[in-house]
Order: C-alpha cells, then structure tokens, then sequence
C-alpha cells in the first residue's frame, strides 16, 4: 500500500488541480459575470422588466449556493472527481435547454434551476480539493484559481457581445453551452489525495455529511454571518455592473470594456494578495475585513459615478471606479476560502465551503432582484450600488468578531510554519510554543 504523505504535498500534482479549479471558475462564476450583456435582449423579448430578468442569473447563483452543501456532502461520500464531471453535464444542459426557452418561467428553470444545481457541483468540491494540496501557498494557489472568474470574464464579455450581435441571445446561450462542457474533464483532473487524519469511512449520517456541526464554533458562526451580509451585494456587479454602464450612455462595447477592466483588476488582485496572505505578515481575518470594506466603498463608487458623455466616449471615470473596484474584489476573494482551514482544520474544509456557499445563496438571491427592483424605481442603478455597497460595509464590520481580526497588545506566540492543518484560529489550550531558535518561548506582542 502506498504510504499517505506526512502532510500536503504544497505542490506537485496540486497546481494541475489549480488549473482545474481555474476553469472551473471561469466557467462557473466568470460566465454568471458577462450574462448581465445579455438581459437587455432578454428584457425586450419578452417584454418583461429589469427586476423580472434579473432573477434568471439570481437563481442561477442562490440554486448553485445553496445547494454547494449537497455538491460538498456528494463529494465526502463519491470523491470530488465524478460529483464534478456531473455537474458540468448539468450545467451545459441547462444552457441548451435555456437556449430554447419560449419565456421567462423557461429560462428560471434551464439556467436557474438545471444550470444552477450543477455549478452547484463543481465548485465547492473543486476547491476543497485545491486546499488539501496546499498548505504554505495554499491561500496563493485559492488565489491562482479563483483568477479564472475575472480571465473568463476578460474572454467572455467581448465574446459573449459578439455572440449577441450575431446569433442573438439563443444561439449564444447555445454556444455556451457547449463551453461548459468542458468541466467534465476538469473534474477527471480532480485526483483523490488522503492525509493523515482523514476519517477511516466517510460519514453516512447526512447532518453530517454536510457538516452542520460546524455552526456550533464560534468563530465560524461570525464568519458565516459577515460572509452572507457580503453577498447581499458582492454579487450585484455580476448582474448589474453592464447594464449600469448602458444606462450610463456607453455602448455595448463600451459596457464590455467596463466588465473587462474590472475583470483584470479582479484577475491580478487575486494572485497578488494571494501572495501577500501566505507571507503571514498580517493575520488572515485582518485582511479578510479590510478588503471587504474596500469592496463595499468600491461599490459605493461604481453608483456614484457620473453620466459618459455619449455613447462613442468610453466612459473614463466609469472605467477607473471599475478596475478599482475589480482590485479589491479581487483581493477579498482568495482570503474569505483561505481563512476557512484556520477555522476549521483542513478535515472541514470541503464542507465548510458548502455552508459559505449556501449562506451566500442568500444574499446570490437577494440582492440582485433588489437591485433591479431600485432600478426600476428610480430610473438608474445608483441606489442599488449604494445600498449593495452597504450590506457589503456591514459584513466587513462583522469579521471584526474573528479571532485575529483586531489588533492587540497581549502577549501571542508567534506562529509555526508551516500553519498547523487543524485550525490554527481555533481556541487552544494555553501553552508555551517553543521558538524555532531555542527552548525558551519567545513571545510576540502586537498591537
């Protein structure tokens, strides 16, 4: 028998795992990105308004929230490698039968529900597996994956316009489609790894499986609650950010550039602050509130950016406030998975991340009718932006409660490296932890 490694490998067949996380979430979370080109065209054919077309893509990401817990518990018990390729099957279907739709109800169901249920599958098991290989770059290696969101959008905006101009909406749901299928063999890449500690037998209580225990710690409840005020309104420029630039007098190009600038500035962000994070120069909940109030002044910005003056013009402010908004988007991201294994050990990750995603289901189903609802209302999306950046403040104020989060003056060990894999945020019994220079325990006061 081969023996299990001592710990992650922090490399190796890992970064072929990276790559297919990365298009797992271009495909996922990249594509959800660049569909808000198409409402308009879905508005005006079936003679329905913004709030109604917004919750085809609101669906789409509360069904794929929600249900990340079953992708996750499926995974647990089958391995992540075919829970993945079925959901790519299910994802391409639901485009294809979206593609036929003959209304809205249609397309609530293909891209929605179908679509939705198998995001649902390949997301949450993809990345879990990502961080059992990882454990000194892990939060570098969430961050390389987590880039495929704004690569996809880069690629898929322009693209998906073309498509629009075109073959109209149907065709190009129907190419996309096709598009997606190729999350079947990123989830063959998906090779199972066991560590020390891993359980002898999967669970087959299904409270279990899905890891319900986990919202009995402290820690992770606050962390839950802030990441489900965030996604009151980080999701919102996925839907909305396009049709904003529209109703700000840029053309359909114009609007894809905005999406495209963004995108780059989420893309580079994520590698860069994936790298800063794993330095471990300042703790991972700090990071996690900062960012997180600097995605929600970005998105105060995005609202209150002025009218382009005609639609050849490219809209330079709107495309300023954008890329700043993607960077610290971008830099939020690969923090709020890279914090999970402190909170609950490497075992939990897998299922920890099904329970942020169906907490984020909420806000994913919320906030983007919300949105269109303000707009409808009051003639333009500056109110959404403003009260979305909002929800986004009040969950950064919320991971203040982490454990690391503020400052303090009491003396704290410093940390080992590389991190402890069973939840170095968790509370521990006082101890003195031996320095790497000496016996003596060195202690470290911040503040």
């Amino acid at each position: 028998m081969t023996p299990k490694p001592a710990g992650p490998p922090d490399g190796g067949w890992g970064w072929v795992v990276a790559a297919a996380a990365f298009v797992v979430n271009g495909l996922s979370y990249g594509l959800l990105r660049s569909l808000g080109l198409a409402f308009p065209d879905l508005a005006e054919h079936f003679d329905r308004s913004a709030q109604d077309t917004a919750w085809v893509s609101a669906l789409a990401l509360a069904v794929q929230q929600a249900a990340s817990p079953v992708g996750s518990a499926l995974s647990t018990r089958w391995g992540a490698r075919p829970v993945v390729m079925v959901g790519g099957v299910l994802t391409s279907l639901g485009l294809v039968f979206s593609a036929f739709a003959r209304s809205l109800l249609h397309l609530y169901l293909g891209l929605g529900v179908l679509a939705g249920s198998g995001w649902a599958l390949v997301f949450a098991p993809a990345l879990g597996t990502l961080s059992l290989y990882f454990s000194r770059r892990r939060v570098l290696a969430v961050g390389l994956a987590l880039t495929g969101n704004g690569a996809a959008s880069l690629l898929l905006a322009p693209t998906l316009q073309l498509l629009l101009d075109n073959f109209g909406w149907r065709g190009a749901l129907l190419l996309l489609g096709a598009i997606t299928l190729h999350l079947t063999p990123c989830g063959a890449l998906l090779r199972p790894l066991e560590l020390p500690g891993d359980p002898l037998a999967p669970p087959r209580n299904p409270l279990a499986a899905l890891g319900l225990g986990l919202f009995t710690r402290r820690a992770f409840l606050v962390f839950a609650l802030g990441t489900a005020l965030v996604a009151g309104g980080y999701f919102v420029p996925y839907v909305h950010l396009a049709p904003h630039a529209l109703d700000r007098g840029l053309g359909g190009y114009g609007a894809a550039l905005v999406v495209a600038v963004a995108a780059v500035g989420d893309a580079g962000a994520r590698l860069l602050c994936g790298w800063l994070a794993d330095q471990g120069w300042v703790p991972l909940p700090r990071l996690l509130a900062v960012f997180g109030a600097l995605t929600g002044l970005g998105l105060l910005a995005v609202g209150l950016v002025p009218v382009a003056g005609s639609e050849e013009g490219w809209g330079g402010p709107l495309l300023a406030v954008a890329g700043a908004y993607g960077l610290s988007a971008g830099s939020y991201a690969p923090l709020v998975f890279g914090v999970l294994p402190g909170l609950v050990g490497i075992g939990g990750v897998v299922q920890a991340t099904g329970l942020v995603m169906m907490l984020m289901s909420l806000g994913g189903l919320l906030g983007p009718p919300l949105s269109g609802f303000l707009r409808d209302e009051t003639g333009d999306f500056t109110a959404s932006f403003l009260v979305c950046g909002s929800f986004i403040l009040s969950g950064s104020f919320v991971y203040m409660g982490l454990p690391g989060a503020l400052p303090s003056c009491r003396p704290a060990s410093r940390p080992a490296t590389p991190p402890p894999e069973r939840g170095e945020l968790l509370p521990a019994p006082q101890m003195a932890l031996l320095s790497p220079g000496g016996p003596s325990s060195t202690p470290d006061t911040t503040c």
